[in-house]
């Protein structure tokens, strides 16, 4: 029985880094959900005050369906809220739709890294489906080889394999920035529009550093999983 060591060593830390990071957003996200603005703003009426204060008037608020499954489209520029934030007035609530608007005022000022993430989304979509597939197609392929003109082939399909998925990898790294950067000017512009007050403020800002880990846990598993990648792809070609 093949025992495959680098799924244990390179990915399984991550994964379990991301369990927790995830444990810990419901958590925090329960806890403050449970307090209410002293100025019973609710998470849609939040996100309207601040993309005014930022002059953002081309932006639509809508509401989906779930929880914390909130969003911001520069495509479409539509700021999307979840159940447990459109209409609860709690100090979550509150900083979620924050958030959110935080990637919208990013768009409008054409921060670096969101026009780079956006730019990045079709490549990575497709790399994260298909790139790890097509190395392993490659390395399965050119072990059958018999000819060293096809091998050339069989490695060439590896390579792209990794290159495509080095780009999803790329997309999970330049998130990091994005979201904290957002999370930054959420808790800025609640404090400077007094849309939460100062003791309103801390909870805001774990709720918010506690959702930054699962982002920060994502890219990590990513990584693990581009370097496992390369470590069997290295170890075949090697036995070659």
């Amino acid at each position: 029985m093949y025992f495959d060591y680098t799924y244990l060593i390179y990915v399984m830390p991550a994964v379990l880094l991301s369990l927790i990071a995830s444990a810990m957003v419901k958590n925090s996200f329960a806890k403050y959900n449970r307090v209410l603005s002293s100025k019973n703003i609710t998470g849609a009426q939040a996100a309207a005050i601040l993309m005014k204060a930022n002059g953002i008037n081309d932006v639509r608020i809508a509401h989906i369906n779930g929880d914390l499954t909130d969003n911001y489209n520069p495509s479409t520029k539509v700021l999307s809220l979840s159940d447990s934030t459109f209409s609860s007035t709690s100090i979550a609530a509150i900083g979620v739709a924050a958030h959110e608007t935080g990637h919208a005022i990013q768009h409008q000022v054409g921060y670096g890294p969101l026009v780079l993430r956006k730019m990045l989304v079709p490549v990575a979509n497709f790399g994260s489906r298909f790139g790890p597939s097509l190395a392993i197609l490659g390395l399965i392929l050119g072990g059958t080889a018999q000819m060293e003109s096809t091998l050339s082939i069989f490695q060439l399909i590896t390579d792209i394999g990794l290159l495509l998925f080095a780009a999803s990898v790329l997309f999970y790294i330049v998130t990091l920035p994005v979201e904290f950067n957002a999370s930054r000017r959420a808790l800025k512009i609640l404090k400077e529009t007094g849309t939460l007050t100062s003791e309103e403020i801390p909870g805001v800002r774990k709720v918010l550093s506690a959702a930054a880990m699962t982002y920060v846990a994502s890219a990590l598993t990513a990584i693990g999983s581009l370097i496992r990648l390369l470590v069997i792809t290295g170890r075949k070609n090697n036995r070659r």
